[in-house]
């Protein structure tokens, strides 16, 4: 292999000119004979028998050819990267340059590099930051979380009046004929939740266990076309009525649900875990605007394959929380009618805003000379460990060192803007323009720009009711989903 070129393009690009010589380009067609003399049928041969000079004689001595280009290529290609040092950053375009022949060929790829990054003002910039506020109602809502994860259901024998549960199996008919997505057997109904269709839970309160009922029902005119303003008759099956057996908010409450004897503890400690998300939120959110003009201020040529690749890999994610969620990705782009190629399209300005991110922030690992010691490493892998209740040589099982090491870098280029960075007060919103005085010019607070880099949100469990006592650290973080609609 001999490189006789090596040149810079636009878009931090460069174009390879690679000779692959006699020696190399023969032992490619060897290994390409090898490969497919199983399907050269040769007349006096059994199958894969036949020389290599037989069956040149016989198909032509370029039958090869296009065979060894494809095994030759990728080991030249690789060690031209490595001779000119270059940092490619995707998959080259290939074409041959001039003719194939025994004594070899010479092609050009076309390769995206790392680009030259420039930096502009990292240090002394500034960007609002959110004074944390913490009420009485902000606790009493988690409170409120805390007391219907931990409130218990009880079967009772009376008619169904509102907030109770309805065990029901439901049909639908439309002009006396069933119809698709109105069938349902067992469904749990929370009445006065108006997750069903409008009508039908004020018809089901007043049944009891037991209870058969024709329930007359209207759907509205915005509903989906096939039932939109249609008279239809759901034959409904009450099976079971269950109330809410609610948990007085007392020191009783206090130590089921966690390690605390008292309600004002619990109350307490809710407080502070609010103030400790919150602020971790307003930092955040400080730390991403600050990131968004070290990324806007860098000046380099972003090649598209960096771009390409970062699209990619945010819908991949995209696909896993589909995934996450239970919905299957295909029947997700049916129902919604979206394409791969769209949501490729849409991925790229994000994507475009993460790449210069990344890019900003290796920039300032460089300039600053930033390290990460074997300690600082060791330190980061029982973090991860500590964080998702892993064993310490599992996590370095799935996460490799480098990752790490480039994590805890990438933390420290950070911190390097954040610590030379002033935190000023948010802008007040401009009033509305009939209350504002005529004179004012005061324009709107601009909103913090949010990170590209995407954040998953772990939605935990609905808990049974009444738990043993647990860690503060285990208080619940979401309310109960909403009940389907009774035609889907």
């Amino acid at each position: 292999m001999r490189v006789k070129s090596c040149e810079t393009a636009e878009k931090s690009q460069v174009v390879l000119t690679i000779e692959v010589e006699a020696a190399e380009f023969e032992a490619a067609l060897e290994k390409a004979y090898r490969k497919m003399r199983g399907k050269m049928k040769v007349p006096g041969f059994r199958p894969g028998k036949a020389p290599r000079k037989v069956v040149e004689g016989m198909y032509g001595v370029e039958v090869f050819f296009d065979e060894a280009i494809n095994i030759a290529f990728p080991d030249a290609y690789e060690a031209a990267v490595k001779e000119k040092e270059l940092q490619v950053v995707g998959y080259p375009s290939v074409e041959l340059d001039g003719e194939c022949t025994r004594e070899g060929f010479t092609f050009k790829a076309t390769a995206p590099v790392y680009p030259e990054v420039t930096l502009g003002e990292y240090k002394g910039l500034s960007a609002p930051k959110e004074e944390v506020v913490v009420t009485e109602d902000d606790v009493a809502q988690r409170l409120q979380i805390l007391t219907e994860r931990n409130t218990r259901l009880v079967s009772v024998e009376r008619e169904a009046k509102e907030g109770d549960i309805a065990v029901i199996d439901y049909d639908g008919y439309l002009n006396g004929e069933p119809f698709d997505g109105g069938r349902g057997e067992n469904h749990s109904l929370e009445l006065g939740s108006h997750s069903f269709v409008p009508g039908f839970e004020e018809q089901v309160i007043g049944m009891k266990a037991g209870e058969e009922k024709d329930l007359d029902i209207t759907f509205p005119e915005d509903y989906h076309a096939d039932l939109a303003g249609k008279a239809v008759v759901f034959k409904v099956t009450c099976h079971e009525v269950k109330e809410k057996d609610v948990p007085a908010l007392d020191d009783e409450f206090a130590k089921d649900v966690s390690e605390f004897d008292t309600l004002d503890e619990l109350k307490a400690d809710l407080k502070k875990q609010i103030t400790e998300e919150r602020e971790k939120q307003t930092t955040r959110a400080f730390e991403d605007a600050l990131m968004e003009q070290v990324a806007a201020n860098i000046t380099a040529e972003v090649p598209d394959a960096m771009v390409d690749g970062q699209a990619r890999q945010f819908v991949e994610n995209f696909r896993t929380q589909i995934a996450q969620q239970g919905i299957p990705y295909d029947q997700y782009m049916q129902m919604t009618g979206m394409t791969e190629a769209k949501l490729l399209e849409d991925a790229r300005e994000p994507a475009m805003r993460q790449v210069r991110m990344d890019l900003a922030v290796m920039a300032i690992i460089k300039k600053e000379n930033i390290e990460a010691s074997d300690e600082d490493v060791e330190s980061e892998y029982q973090k991860l460990a500590d964080q998702f209740g892993m064993d310490l040589e599992m996590v370095k099982k799935y996460i490799k060192d480098d990752q790490v090491r480039d994590q805890v870098k990438s933390r420290r280029a950070i911190d390097v803007v954040v610590e030379n960075a002033i935190a000023t007060k948010p802008e007040e919103k401009e009033k509305p323009a009939e209350e504002a005085p005529a004179e004012s010019e005061e324009k709107p607070a601009r909103k913090p720009r949010k990170s590209a880099a995407k954040k998953a949100d772990a939605a935990e469990g609905e808990k049974p009711a009444r738990k043993p006592r647990k860690k503060k650290s285990e208080e619940a973080a979401g309310a109960p989903a909403g009940e389907e609609k009774s035609d889907e």
